[in-house]
């Protein structure tokens, strides 16, 4: 059975997120920036046909809406039967409901 390719999409507050972690991580090393975000892309790209293969985020109880992690950062995103849509890059030690309240 062929596997359903879906599109992968970041939004601008995911895109935003990423460059913020990707900038705080050069401070210490670029080479450590490099590799997180190469993962990154690696793991949103790979959900265009394993969307379904993160977790449920537990703050949110949403089949719809699931994580991956990128060493110590959490990639959320929604599944939907067409695309796959990129919501938030955040440290998994950040405050989860203020990332929540800055998204609406």
């Amino acid at each position: 059975m062929a596997s359903r390719r879906r599109r992968v999409v970041w939004t601008a507050v995911a895109r935003e997120a990423i460059q913020e972690a990707l900038e705080f991580i050069a401070e210490d090393s670029a080479e450590g920036a490099r590799k997180v975000l190469h993962a990154a892309l690696d793991l949103a790209s790979g959900l265009e046909t394993l969307g379904d293969r993160g977790r449920i985020v537990p703050e949110i109880r949403d089949p719809d809406i699931r994580e991956v992690f990128v060493y110590s950062y959490r990639l959320l995103y929604r599944v939907k039967p067409g695309q796959i849509t990129i919501l938030g890059f955040l440290h998994g030690a950040r405050d989860f409901e203020r990332w929540r309240r800055k998204r609406r």
